[in-house]
């Protein structure tokens, strides 16, 4: 039962007639009258309690894009039901009913044994699962006195995935692909696992790459050719640890790290590579493996969707002894963090031996573009100072990539809009250059 304004304002007024009209008998007689209101109202209002609550819609939505999702309301009950109902989503949601005329509740006029549909329009501005949170009805009475409310949850999970805004980048990255691969580059022969072709014996080859069956069919000496191994597997890493939970203007860190990554998985993917994925900070946060070529994708976004930075310190030799455990063969481990001095320093740097040891590491990061901004700021005493503190921050950071080359790392740092293709060509630069 909820009691409304309306009985609110005729209980002051009650209280006010006395100071008039001095007679308790008048007061208990105003006070009936409106007890007698309520009960009417509750009697005559519509059964809340015999609502039913079912959902039907979107489950998954891209990140910026507009989702449905629909409320069916179904009455069992022996009477007609009209009620002012709200449909409450998580803020970050954006949860609007279709045709609400206050963007927050809607009006139901539901009989007895019918069904009513109400559409929501999502619009999320963050990634990750938003959960319907309840549902809450309101049918007031006749006299307008009081109300049957009522809350119960009708459970529903919208998965907000990835933007994935880099995607406008893959049919370029693609055609360059499909030039180092052979269709305008002739193939170079050489040692490798893929066989090529025949060629006669010359003064130097290797007498273990002859080919006797062949041999024995000809006049002359015959060996094998084989044609350079150009499938690898890629080993995707992402940082989740305190560091991915900056922002870069509007936008977390962890995000640019993930549109990086699936646009790289789905290059590599093309290109036959093997492509897996780990999200790390002290934990496995979330893992893809053994996906094929048309799985991978949607994998990774499945993967990546709900995932949200941690405020602990990433565990970098936890993270090194993990993909060394997953990992045997040679690989390129592109490793998505910060590069921050301290942790890179003090976490990575102690591990990083054994990693380039056995594996190619690059390093990728997102750089602010705010900090180049204030380095060539000038206009006042305060901008003097931010400048001499950013240009230090950009001494540090070019410190550090200087000291991770040193290692045989292979750095990419670029500005969020950049990273991503940045990511890309580098790795088709490895492919061009034979070292992938």
């Amino acid at each position: 039962m909820a009691l409304t304004g309306r009985l609110g304002l005729l209980a002051l007024l009650g209280a006010a007639v006395p100071i008039f009209l001095p007679s308790w008998w008048t007061l208990l007689a105003i006070w009936g009258v409106l007890l007698l209101g309520v009960l009417l109202d509750l009697a005559l209002a519509g059964n809340v309690r015999a609502l039913r609550f079912h959902r039907t819609g979107d489950t998954n939505v891209r990140l910026g894009q507009t989702a449905h999702v629909a409320l069916i309301v179904e009455n069992l009950g022996g009477r007609r039901v009209k009620a002012r109902l709200r449909d409450v989503w998580p803020p970050s949601a954006n949860a609007t009913p279709d045709g609400s005329g206050d963007g927050r509740t809607v009006v139901i006029n539901v009989p007895p044994g019918e069904r009513r549909r109400i559409d929501m329009t999502l619009v999320p501005s963050r990634r990750g699962d938003r959960k319907a949170v309840t549902v809450t009805v309101r049918s007031v009475g006749p006299l307008g006195l009081a109300a049957r409310q009522l809350s119960r949850a009708a459970p529903w999970t919208l998965r907000v995935l990835p933007a994935f805004p880099s995607r406008r980048h893959l049919p370029a990255k693609l055609a360059r692909l499909r030039e180092l691969t052979g269709q305008h580059v002739a193939l170079i022969r050489g040692q490798g696992t893929e066989f090529d072709s025949l060629r006669e014996y010359v003064d130097g080859d290797d007498v273990r790459s002859i080919d006797w069956r062949a041999t024995a069919r000809r006049a002359d000496v015959v060996v094998r050719t084989w044609r350079p191994e150009r499938d690898r597997r890629i080993y995707l890493v992402l940082d989740t640890g305190r560091t991915s939970a900056g922002r870069v203007g509007d936008i977390p860190r962890l995000d640019c790290s993930m549109d990086a990554a699936l646009l790289l998985g789905a290059l590599a993917s093309r290109a036959g590579d093997r492509v897996d994925l780990l999200a790390y900070d002290r934990r496995v946060r979330a893992r893809v493996e053994g996906a094929s070529r048309t799985d991978l994708l949607p994998a990774m976004v499945q993967a990546l969707a709900p995932i949200e930075p941690e405020l602990i310190e990433c565990d970098a030799a936890g993270m090194v002894s993990t993909l060394m455990s997953r990992v045997r063969q040679r690989c390129l481990v592109v490793l998505l963090t910060e590069l921050n001095t301290a942790a890179i320093e003090e976490g990575l740097l102690p591990v990083l031996p054994q990693l380039t040891a056995r594996h190619l590491l690059m390093i990728a990061s997102v750089s602010d573009p705010r900090v180049n901004e204030m380095a060539a700021a000038r206009g006042d005493l305060a901008a003097v100072y931010d400048a001499a503190a950013a240009e230090q921050a950009r001494a540090d950071r070019r410190r550090l990539t200087a000291e991770l080359r040193k290692y045989g790392v292979e750095v990419v740092d670029a500005p969020p809009d950049e990273l991503a293709p940045a990511l890309a060509d580098a790795y088709l630069a490895l492919k061009a250059g034979g070292r992938l």
